[in-house]
């Protein structure tokens, strides 16, 4: 015998249609979506003006080993900027201000929010034995100021070389779970034009402003085989500046690793290597190739002219009285 329960039907079909009702629900909104992601998909522009092949034929723009060298002129900022801002990048910008170089920092940060990673998430990490010294500037939105405080050292040499330990330390305890670039420049500096997201690559160099046309002998590596950093007179590409460099934290944190490791093999031989922790530096661009070189464009000093083919400076020297500063 076959019994219709009436309320039992009523509330099946009901149940069944709110099931059908909330599933095209659904569908439309995926349908909406779907509709809404390729509209966005394919009327994405990107307007720029378009590579000139032979834009500069003044320097050199490529080592043996492909990495580019970058110069005014060989790159276009709005196509970097997008790339850069999809992958969501936040940098680290380092800093060393002991003793009295904390003098510098008002200078440094004011021209870096101008200047530095423009429309970028910054963090600016200020290495510091005076940590209430440190100025208040204004930050734009996404930038921000973090304060380590370290020991100082009696000598200025100790207090350079020491810098290799404390950039290795943090990679590894810290700036890896924070930022995707880190930046390693000196603090005696003021940004004077765009610096931006053009200088990223796994691991970057800067030609140094006194010798980026010198031949190799004029180079000033550490030549004394007992030392780590040593440089036979027959190697050698370019001689980088010590004041700025950097890549991902993951190879900035080889580079100092190594570097720290070789000066302390150095000190317990009693050895100092001619320019501390430059030459260490060197020696590890060498043997480890930096996959992006910037131009002296990224590091000048105005005390060197104005050379025609340097068509910007980006990042330049500030008079100072090493004398008055260093061991004070």
């Amino acid at each position: 015998m076959f019994i219709c329960d009436l309320n039992q039907d009523l509330n099946s079909s009901h149940q069944r249609y709110s099931k059908a009702k909330t599933l095209s629900s659904g569908l439309w909104k995926s349908f909406l979506n779907l509709k809404s992601f390729l509209f966005s998909y394919f009327s994405f522009r990107m307007i720029y003006t378009k590579p000139q092949i032979l834009k500069r034929s003044d320097v050199l723009m490529m080592t043996p080993w492909f990495a580019p060298i970058v110069w005014e002129g060989t790159y276009n900022s709005e196509i970097l900027n997008e790339q850069f801002r999809q992958r969501n990048v936040t940098v680290g910008l380092t800093v060393f201000a002991i003793k009295k170089y904390v003098v510098f920092l008002k200078t440094f940060l004011e021209t870096a929010e101008t200047y530095f990673m423009v429309g970028h998430r910054v963090n600016y990490y200020i290495f510091t034995d005076r940590p209430e010294e440190v100025p208040k500037v204004a930050l734009k939105e996404g930038r921000n100021v973090v304060v380590l405080q370290v020991q100082n050292y009696p000598r200025w040499q100790e207090i350079s070389m020491r810098r290799m330990e404390m950039l290795s330390y943090f990679s590894q305890q810290r700036f890896i779970n924070e930022v995707s670039y880190l930046v390693c420049v000196d603090v005696d500096m003021k940004f004077n034009d765009q610096v931006g997201v053009e200088i990223l690559s796994d691991l970057f160099g800067t030609l140094h402003p006194g010798f980026y046309t010198a031949e190799r002998r004029s180079f000033t590596y550490e030549h004394r085989p007992a030392s780590q950093a040593y440089v036979p007179s027959d190697e050698g590409d370019f001689y980088y500046a010590g004041g700025f460099f950097g890549g991902t934290v993951t190879e900035v944190y080889k580079l100092t690793k190594k570097c720290h490791e070789a000066i302390m093999v150095d000190k317990a031989n009693g050895i100092e290597a001619i320019w501390q922790e430059e030459s260490h530096l060197n020696k590890y661009f060498l043997y480890h190739k930096p996959t992006k070189i910037l131009s002296p464009e990224y590091l000048w000093d105005d005390n060197l002219g104005r050379p025609e083919i340097l068509k910007k400076r980006r990042f330049l020297a500030v008079p100072k009285n090493h004398a008055a500063i260093r061991n004070k």
